[in-house]
């Protein structure tokens, strides 16, 4: 079947492997690449499936430039910001796939926007944005100083999240397949703000204290209306026995 062999070699760096990667499952790919022969339509599918490209892809003229479909705001350090994954482009497209039936869903169901959604700017005071997201959230000091753990806290905050109508989405791989395992170097999470169905997506590839942090960043993002895809590290993670003796020492005082 005729392809273009830089089509190929796209497809093959796309999905970060090398030529050995691939040489038991397609031992004339070298070949192929080179233009000295050409794959069957049987073969070309199977080397689509390997690489996680599509038949189309492979077809077209020359190598698509593929972006990510929301503002981009990882670091400018980041050497993948201007290459996604395939791994991070299929999972935005799961996760706004979800978003699009649960809005249909919402809007059936006659359910009201989230008046929280877009309530805030970047103009807005700090302060009294946290405080109206802490308090929208139902959060309290009494409850912070039981938690003594980071995936305890992580559970507590995404149950809160998700009463008040957030779809928060934890997963280390790409839907189901456990050997598509995301990169928490790639991207940390995102969010994806609508009015009736906000959706905020987790690498649960990474640790949890990081969870932690990129799940409080993308509620911002919600709280501002702002869908954006974020590789934000925190600066530092505090040991959660100390913060919360730390907490009962304010609510004594």
């Amino acid at each position: 079947m005729e392809v273009k062999p830089a089509l190929l070699r796209w497809a093959r760096d796309r999905a970060g492997m090398q030529l050995d990667d691939l040489a038991r499952r397609f031992p004339r790919l070298g070949r192929w690449e080179s233009g000295e022969a050409r794959p069957t339509r049987r073969q070309l599918e199977r080397f689509a499936k390997a690489t996680h490209a599509t038949v189309d892809h492979l077809l077209l003229g020359k190598p698509p430039v593929e972006r990510v479909p929301i503002p981009d705001l990882r670091a400018a350090g980041n050497g993948r910001v201007g290459h996604p994954s395939p791994n991070l482009l299929d999972t935005l497209s799961l996760c706004r796939q979800r978003q699009a039936w649960y809005r249909d869903f919402a809007r059936i169901q006659g359910d009201k926007p989230l008046a929280f959604v877009g309530s805030a700017s970047l103009k807005s005071d700090i302060l009294a944005t946290a405080t109206a997201m802490r308090i929208a959230l139902g959060l309290d000091l009494e409850e912070r100083q039981e938690i003594s753990a980071w995936d305890k806290a992580l559970r507590r905050l995404i149950d809160h999240a998700d009463a008040l109508g957030i779809l928060v989405m934890v997963n280390g791989v790409v839907g189901n397949n456990s050997y598509r395992r995301l990169d928490p170097q790639e991207f940390r999470g995102f969010a994806l703000a609508d009015t009736r169905a906000p959706l905020v997506f987790i690498n649960g590839a990474d640790a949890k204290a990081p969870q932690m942090f990129t799940l409080a960043h993308a509620l911002a993002h919600i709280w501002l209306g702002q869908s954006a895809l974020s590789d934000v590290t925190p600066i530092a993670a505090p040991d959660m026995r100390s913060s919360a003796g730390a907490v009962r020492s304010r609510l004594r005082s």
